[in-house]
């Protein structure tokens, strides 16, 4: 009994290894595909728009206004810095619109002092679902902008309130504890503006405000921020934007636009329905609301991804905001694939639904339960004599080695190509974080998104709140 016991046992364990082998080997090549289209993407993208491009998008009759809406709840702490930033934007013809949803600490205070403002009556006409607005403030000698308080109903109807606000062909989301650098609206529309094919979404990338020198609402010096976990974050957040996002673009096959900074088709959102409160990360599910409902029209289009137009934002600095952060992606990843589950390997959705869709599906939200379940697994059972050692070997390789060459890879292209941490000190510390990022780092992510992923089966819709504030010092640094 006791051989035929540990058989069986060899025989399931030898399944699963091989199960975690193949995902790795698979989620690794398809990285390695985007790493290389990405490359090729920001060195063309380079070549193609300088000074004079934006400058073409400055003068340019044809040049849209764009109304930038920024959710705000309880964000007393930021929300000046990332006003500031915007109403200091270079762009043509722009408006900003302030939606408090409801906060409970002095934000709207903040605003109406620090801006001047005064309240006033506006129209409201709704065309999307949302808690109607209680008051609107305004200052004259400030016109662009505008603020508009509501009772708390949540981000996206915050968000569809702006919506419907909104005076421009097209709105900017921003999130409020982030700062615009002074181009990046120009740059985001840049795209839009030179394609022949209707654009109803383009993104920038998003980089870490912390450890900035931030002053009069711009970044004015870009620093490493001094703790690890941040660092780890910037790494992170140079692997997604710059391979990730920037491959799924080339192949039309955008499934995540981060809602922290992105610049939407007015109409063409209102008529996917605006912004749902069925996912806790609205801006994945508008989306492929966007892709679901262009698609059924039968209609052309494509979504934009730009590489340099730069929102920076402050990450969460312990573990506690990081745990909370990325549950709350992982739920809404997991929900928004199960309302959208009706795109995979659709052929109507082509690389949407062929590429993308299976992709997020199999690799990013089941694939968290794969590989938590390999880091404990096979070095147990190599332990106990039922693994051998190749396989052994093959895992180390693939789940740590090869990772943390991708990784390397991410900081390789920022230095080639936008070189934002130009210190030589700067990137050694990056390219040393990059190497160690999978002996830890990216085990602790994996149990916040399994722990998002039991959320999900446990039924949870809601999230919670994450505020992790500017923390400003003396020189307002930004730690």
């Amino acid at each position: 009994m006791l051989g035929i016991s540990r058989d069986v046992v060899l025989l399931i364990t030898n399944i699963f290894s091989d199960i975690i082998v193949l995902y790795f080997i698979v989620g690794n090549g398809i990285y390695t595909v985007l790493m290389l289209m990405s490359f090729v993407t920001v060195w063309f993208y380079q070549k193609r728009i300088g000074y004079a491009g934006l400058q073409e998008v400055r003068e340019s009759p044809v040049t849209p206004p764009v109304t930038i809406i920024v959710p705000a709840f309880n964000e007393e702490r930021s929300i000046i810095f990332t006003v500031e930033s915007l109403l200091r934007m270079d762009y043509p013809a722009k408006e900003i619109i302030v939606v408090d949803d409801g906060s409970t600490d002095q934000t709207l205070l903040r605003l109406i002092e620090y801006f001047q403002l005064i309240q006033m009556d506006l129209i409201y006409r709704p065309r999307l679902p949302s808690n109607p607005p209680t008051a609107f403030y305004y200052n004259p000698h400030v016109p662009m902008l505008t603020v508009v308080t509501k009772l708390n109903g949540g981000k996206s109807h915050a968000l569809n309130v702006g919506i419907n606000m909104a005076r421009s062909p097209y709105f900017c989301t921003v999130d409020a504890d982030c700062i615009l650098e002074r181009d990046s609206l120009l740059r985001l529309m840049y795209p839009v503006i030179k394609s022949s094919v209707n654009t109803v979404l383009s993104a920038g990338i998003v980089r870490i405000l912390n450890g900035c020198v931030v002053k009069d609402g711009q970044v004015t010096e870009i620093r490493l921020p001094s703790r690890a976990i941040e660092r780890f974050q910037v790494i992170e957040y140079l692997r997604s934007f710059l391979f990730g996002r920037t491959g799924w673009n080339l192949l039309n096959a955008t499934f995540i636009a981060s809602g922290a900074f992105c610049i939407f088709h007015r109409e063409t959102a209102i008529a996917a329905g605006g912004f749902s409160t069925d996912t806790v990360t609205e801006d994945i599910d508008i989306v492929n609301c966007i892709h679901r409902n262009l698609r059924a029209g039968r209609r052309k289009y494509r979504m934009s991804f730009t590489t340099d137009p730069v929102c920076w934002t402050a990450a969460p600095h312990n573990l506690w905001l990081l745990g909370r952060q990325r549950r709350r992606w992982h739920l809404g990843l997991v929900q928004t694939v199960m309302k959208h589950n009706s795109m995979l390997f659709s052929w109507r959705y082509r690389a949407i639904g062929l590429l993308s869709m299976p992709f997020q599906t199999f690799v990013e939200t089941f694939g968290c339960l794969v590989e938590g379940v390999g880091y404990v697994l096979i070095p147990v059972s190599f332990l106990l004599g039922l693994t051998p050692l190749y396989l052994f070997l093959l895992f180390i390789l693939l789940a740590f080695v090869y990772g943390a060459l991708l990784s390397v890879g991410g900081v390789l292209l920022e230095e080639l190509t936008y070189r934002r941490y130009p210190k030589m000190g700067d990137l050694l510390r990056l390219l040393l974080y990059a190497a160690l990022e999978n002996f830890g780092y990216r085990q602790l992510i994996v149990l916040f998104r399994v722990q998002g992923f039991f959320q999900y089966l446990r039924g949870k819709k809601t999230w919670e709140v994450v505020h992790h504030h500017l923390r400003t010092e003396e020189k307002e640094t930004l730690a």
